[in-house]
């Protein structure tokens, strides 16, 4: 009985076609046999992949003769040699001796579109030679890759065919801006990932290359170098990357683009750099960080930060905001490395500068910033505790570390980093012998901050790591309440304090609150 074809199903019917089409291929050009199909989950065919590296070796990177060109050149020759089976997928044997697959591309069946962008010739197709694409075809290939190498799969693809060895002889050609660009862009999306990353390692010459770009004259290309160095010098290949770097030469390079730029994201970039330095382990900062710090490194950030502070006071541009954030993130950074921090906090205009972003009426937009800049505060007044001084009888500057705290509220560094400011404040405080005026101003401040305190003190978190300093804060916090009860007390005028009732009711609510969460038996000196 003869089935009906309508009756099949879809899935078996297209089966069926393909049997017969591999049943009916020419003998010369078989199916490949199983065990070398791609085994890759992705939807984008690996073929096509390799079709758009091929499309991107440069026209001249055969004739590039240097101390790297014999190997670029064997490499091209690899990649562009012109395969007798056009559709089975070949094994390759890279330098690391991994086995890598490469499918053919039939440029011949390009769209005629296509042909005409990429400028080809059918004598140049027929010799068996990649056919070198126009700039505008060669940019929009360069940029799909570039948005392929994100991805783990698609990258460890690229690099078992050739990528890197590719986009090296991109950069060791004339070139244009946005061809580098794109060059250094895929470059640092394939070394987010590990296995790409020890390529990039272990191919000769790259890294030297790269570091090279930063003596570029264009904006994104040295963006593009400085966000693939700060991701070299965070991954486990960083001491690799760290070498490469510590010429004298190349670290002044990197501190005069900081300096000089005037593009907000090539400012962002080249710090983000430096942070990754001081960052980076102790065997790359050992490497890095005495020559950086020999050319100025912490007075240029102190300078940066100055420029960031005028331009936050006088006009809000959204796009410095991540620049004053790097800045304030490097410096933190550098004030806690032993050797190299007494720079740091022994600057008073830094310290002055931090103080005035405390006392930013509105934080809202620069909050992380904030944070930073009060565990920063901690920071200095823990090497220089003399500093406290200048500072305690400053209430805009009290009110603004209160003002921190509901941006902090999962950060309990920062959180302690806060309490510790305070703490630190307000034992400096003498409210036996503070005018009256001047006791009300500080019950005040803190009065109209209690929800603030009050939503801290709530959260146990910081109570399980037994800050010292926000006891002694609360402690602190009761004898002011208290004075303010007492000379009220005395005090046959009050009027003084506006509302009374609702003061009052105000004030015993937060003299409350702090005796709960006080340790009265535990004394804590700071």
């Amino acid at each position: 009985m003869a089935v009906d074809a309508k009756s099949v199903p879809l899935e078996d019917q297209e089966e069926q076609e393909r049997q017969v089409q591999r049943h009916d291929a020419p003998a010369h050009n078989p199916s490949a046999p199983p065990d070398e199909f791609f085994d890759i989950s992705t939807t984008v065919d690996p073929s096509y992949v390799i079709s758009l590296i091929r499309k991107l070796l440069p026209a001249n990177a055969s004739n590039n003769h240097n101390s790297h060109g014999d190997v670029f050149f064997a490499h091209v020759q690899e990649l562009d040699a012109d395969h007798t089976d056009k559709t089975a997928p070949t094994v390759h044997v890279s330098n690391d001796g991994s086995e890598s697959m490469e499918i053919a591309d039939d440029f011949h069946k390009s769209a005629p579109e296509e042909r005409q962008n990429n400028g080809s010739c059918d004598g140049a197709e027929q010799c068996g030679h990649s056919v070198p694409v126009g700039e505008e075809a060669w940019e929009e290939y360069g940029c799909i890759l570039w948005d392929l190498a994100a991805s783990k799969t698609h990258a460890e693809l690229m690099v078992q065919n050739l990528i890197l060895e590719v986009l090296l002889a991109n950069l060791m050609v004339s070139q244009s801006a946005r061809a580098t660009e794109i060059t250094l862009g895929i470059i640092g999306n394939l070394a987010c990932h590990e296995v790409p990353m020890k390529h990039i390692v272990s191919t000769s010459g790259l890294i030297g290359t790269v570091v090279d770009q930063l003596f570029s004259e264009y904006a994104q290309c040295l963006c593009e170098a400085c966000r693939l160095l700060t991701v070299g010098l965070q991954s486990s290949e960083r001491i690799s990357w760290a070498k490469e770097l510590q010429s004298e030469h190349i670290l002044s390079r990197i501190l005069w683009i900081a300096e000089n730029s005037l593009n907000p994201q090539l400012i962002e970039k080249s710090v983000e750099l430096l942070l990754a330095t001081i960052e980076s382990s102790e065997e790359v900062v050992l490497i890095l960080l005495p020559p950086l710090m020999k050319l100025g490194l912490a007075s240029l950030l102190i300078n940066l930060l100055d420029f960031e502070m005028s331009q936050l006071l006088s006009e809000r541009v959204p796009e410095r905001y991540p620049i004053l954030d790097v800045i304030l993130r490097s410096i933190e950074a550098l004030s806690v490395i032993d050797g190299h921090s007494q720079e740091i906090c022994s600057n008073k205009d830094l310290f002055r500068l931090v103080c005035d972003l405390v006392k930013l009426p509105d934080k809202v937009e620069v909050a992380n910033s904030c944070i930073t800049a009060g565990v920063l505060i901690a920071n200095i007044l823990s090497d220089e505790p003399n500093l406290a001084s200048e500072i305690s009888q400053d209430l805009p500057f009290l009110q603004g570390l209160l003002d921190i705290f509901p941006f902090s509220s999962e950060d309990l560094e920062a959180r302690s980093a806060l309490w510790n400011i305070i703490a630190r404040l307000l034992v400096r405080v003498q409210e036996n012998e503070m005018s009256r005026s001047a006791l009300q101003q500080y019950v005040s401040v803190l009065v109209s901050k209690s929800d603030v305190i009050e939503d801290d003190l709530l959260d146990s978190q910081l109570d399980e790591l037994n800050s010292k300093a926000r006891t002694t804060s609360l402690r602190r916090i009761i004898c002011l309440l208290n004075q303010w009860t007492a000379s009220k007390d005395d005090h046959k005028e009050n009027e003084m304090m506006g509302n009374r009732h609702e003061d009052d009711i105000n004030i015993d609510r937060l003299l409350d609150c702090c005796c709960k969460h006080s340790e009265p038996n535990k004394s804590v000196l700071i």
